[in-house]
This record gives C-alpha cells, structure tokens and sequence, in this order.
C-alpha cells in the first residue's frame, strides 16, 4: 500500500493543484512511482480516461506523473449545471444530476464507498499517491459528508500539508483559523505548513512562521515564490477577466466568457503562439478588433445561449459573422452556432430555442453521454491541415448536419462542419494538435500581413512548464522532511 501524502488548502484557488503537479513531477523525476487523487473535484473543466471523464487537473498531474489518466484518480466529479445544481461523475459515468441536498445524500449513501474504492486501486500500484483536497478542510458546514479533505485525510493515513495563498493576503489568519475550527485528531494529521505565491522578501515573513511553530508546534515546509507559469488552470478562477490587448500586429482571439464554460483548456494551446492576443470576453464591443471569435463549451448550453442574448452578444457574433468575421465553436459553442437547440429530456435543466443560425445543423441533448477518445483525418478544404488529429469528445448533444462541409474525413456525420469561415466541432483538444492549430491560424496571420513564426509543440511546452514548475517548488520546498515524514 502506497504512502499517502496530502494537499489542503485554507480555501480555494490557494494552489492546491499545481502544487500536487510540481509534488508529482518532482517524485516521479526521482525515480519514484508516485500517482495523483483527488476524490471529488468541482469542475467543468474535464478530460476523458478509461472511457469516461475526470477533471482536467487530474489528467495533469497524471501526466506530471508520468502516467495515464485514470477514473481512479478522480472517483467524485461535480459538473455545475446551475445554481445548486451539478451532473455527478462517478468513476467516470455520470449518475445522475443533482442539487446539494441529494448530493450530500449520494456522497453517504455510496460516494464514498467509491472513493475508497478507487483510492485503494491506486494505492496498491504506486509507492506514493499524492491527495488534493478540496476547498477548505475547515468548512464544518460540511464536514458531515465530506469526501474530500479530512475525511480522506483519514480513510488514506495521509500527512497532511496546509497550504496557504498570501497572495490574497491574510496567510497567517487563513491558516491558524483553519486549525483552530479542526477536531483535534484532524489537527494531529497537519504535518506542517506552506505559504504559496509569495512576492518579497521572505525574512519579513519570519516573525509569523516562527508565530506558527510556535503555537501550533508545526514546522513551515517552505515558502513557494509566485512563480510564473503556463499550465491549464483548473477552474474559471484562474481565467484571466481580460486578457491580452489587441493590436495590429497579433491574430487577435476572443472567447466568449459563458457562466457555465466548460473545458476552456481547449484554448491553452493558442497561448504558445508568440504572435496571438487571446481576451475572455462579455460585452458586444469586446469583438471589436477580433481576428477570430470562439463559443467554447458550456456545462448549461440554452442558459448560456440565453445570456448571450440577455447582453446583446448574440446579434454581435452574428454580425461579425456577416462582416467575414472568422467564428469557432467547440462543443456547446457549436451547438449554438446552429439553428435549433433542443433538450427535451432536461439533462441540461430542458427547454428549446433557436440558435445562431450560423450552421446548419440542430442539436437534441440525449441522456446518454458520448465519452471517448477520438483521432480522424481533417477534410479537404477543412483549413485544419492535412495531418491526423487527436482529442476527446464529451457531450450529451446528438448534431445532425443538414449542409456545410464535413470537418472530418472519416468521423460519424456532426462531429465537425465548417460553412464558410464559420467552424464548429465536438473535438475538444483540437488545438492541441500543433499542425491544425498553425492550418487554422495561417489564414488568419495572412489577413494581417503577418509573417509564420517558427513551429510550436504544445505538449512539448506544457512538459517544459511541468518541469519549470517542479524547479521551482523543488528550490523552495523541503522535501527531505516531508519525505521522512513517519
């Protein structure tokens, strides 16, 4: 049985998830079969594994591992499709959609039953697992039906590391706060401390680490600088409000900001290219100056659809659309792109409406969820080049094309149209494929006069920031007494 080391943070977007990657990495460059956990994730931001869908953050930490994405890494998956409201992932299948009160009910009556499940299979095949929590430990509103912090603490033996964003200011408070409301024998598990994010001159932190150690006789770990990085972010916190401004001499990209984005990681790969201004955007004038415009996935597609319309951003797009505007949708932004949009069995909360107009295909959500790997060759005339590409499809959508031109030369009818410069697809991760990115960017970078810059590997990119991070966390924190940790 594997050594269980585990993350928690004094609240969310603390740094929990990059800090288990870096962990990850830096074991798995020394030689030690190691794995990542987390056993329940809140997140739209999903990857496929073994058939069904984990969190992305998850499937990066595996790769930081070393290893494949597994259910096992991430048993619990909540997908919010409203207020109060999420689709429940288990071990990869989704079981149903849910508000708190029956997901409190769900975790009881057989979620953790399946996290301990999971985590056994995983332990039994690594030397280490290291655990993400979730939140906060200490919210003991919810404490009786948690899955993710102490609770698993205890189910795998874990020692524990608190970690703490100073960043957002009030580090100290967050953390002595968070063992002050801890049950005592949760408090025993809480190895020590890490301050993440720090900016300055780290003496001037010492009067409250030795507060700490004195107090709560724990030892900080170590005290992590703000380190730049360009690795996916787990969640819309991490989602720049803005972004990078427009200019002249960039292909400009703006991604419409839904409430419910979904997996907007699909769009990491576009900020590799050296020449690419890339906006997350809400408000009609936000268009302005956009080489291409990008409906990306959404969790909630007619809600989504619905604040399009509520802030004026539909009749924007369409009217950038007409101007020979370029336009991608992926997924839920695809189905948008199309004429009619139906959920007639509520898996996504039901209703219908029409949809853009932009391609000619309509959608009807189905209860089933199609979860695969996918690799097909692009069309002729595609403008996706001419090599193979790989990703993933997850969605409940069935498309069906009515005109336009096929994406993809050997993919069941609907994957992908494109009709005129408008693009839409099922394919999440199609921009991860270096040769379509740079197909689908050379009409545009032509547009403006600009000259092809030098290819680009993204996952060559995403191994080097994996690598950079772990240096860095490495440099900071001490391992060796974390390692020795009995």
């Amino acid at each position: 049985m594997a050594r269980a080391l585990m993350l928690c943070g004094t609240g969310s977007h603390a740094g929990k998830s990059l800090l288990t990657a870096a962990v990850c990495r830096i074991l798995h460059r020394r030689g030690v079969s190691v794995a990542p956990f987390k056993a329940q994730n809140m997140s739209n931001n999903a990857a496929v594994a073994d058939g069904g869908e984990i969190g992305r953050a998850q499937a990066l930490q595996a790769q930081a591992a070393g290893l494949a994405p597994s259910v096992i890494m991430n048993p619990i998956l909540l997908k919010p499709v409203g207020e109060m409201r999420s689709q429940v992932v288990e071990l990869g299948q989704v079981v149903g959609t849910m508000d708190v009160h029956e997901c409190r009910d769900y975790k009881l009556a057989r979620g953790r039953d399946a996290v301990r499940r999971a985590y056994a299979e995983l332990a039994a095949q690594h030397h280490i697992v290291v655990i993400e929590g979730a939140g906060s430990p200490a919210e003991v509103n919810l404490k009786s039906h948690d899955v993710a912090n102490m609770w698993m603490a205890e189910a795998a033996d874990a020692r524990v590391l608190l970690v703490g964003d100073i960043d957002r200011g009030g580090v100290l408070a967050s953390l002595a706060g968070t063992l002050e409301l801890l049950e005592p024998h949760e408090t025993a598990r809480i190895a020590g401390f890490v301050i993440n994010k720090f900016r300055g001159d780290v003496s001037l932190l010492t009067p409250g680490l030795e507060m700490l150690r004195d107090r709560y006789h724990k030892p900080t770990f170590g005290v992590i600088p703000w380190l730049e990085h360009t690795l996916p972010e787990e969640d819309g916190l991490g989602v720049p409000a803005h972004g990078h401004p427009f200019g002249p001499r960039r292909v400009n990209v703006a991604v419409l900001r839904f409430p419910r984005m979904a997996n907007f990681t699909d769009f990491d790969p576009l900020g590799v290219e050296p020449d690419l201004a890339l906006r997350y955007v809400d408000r009609p004038g936000d268009l302005d100056g956009a080489d291409l415009v990008i409906l990306p996935g959404s969790k909630a597609t007619l809600s989504d659809l619905a604040w399009m319309r509520a802030r004026g951003l539909d009749a924007a797009v369409c009217d950038y659309a007409r101007a020979g505007g370029a336009l991608l949708g992926v997924c839920g932004g695809y189905q948008m792109l199309g004429t009619r949009v139906a959920d007639p069995h509520g898996v996504e909360g039901g209703g219908e409406a029409d949809g853009l107009g932009l391609l000619p295909v309509t959608t009807v959500m189905n209860r089933r969820k199609r979860c695969t790997l996918a690799a097909f060759t692009p069309a002729p005339g595609a403008g996706l080049g001419t090599e193979p590409v790989s990703g993933y499809e997850i969605h409940m959508g069935e498309t069906r094309a009515q005109g336009g031109e096929a994406l993809f030369a050997d993919a069941p009818p609907g994957t992908g149209i494109r009709h005129g410069r408008v693009w839409g697809a099922y394919l999440h991760g199609l921009l991860d494929n270096d040769a379509a990115r740079r197909a689908l960017l050379a009409e545009l970078r032509a547009q403006r006069g600009l000259p092809e810059p030098p290819p680009v590997s993204f996952r060559d990119t995403v191994n080097r920031s994996l690598d950079a991070l772990a240096d860095g966390v490495e440099k900071h924190l001490d391992m060796e007494a974390i390692l020795a940790l009995p």
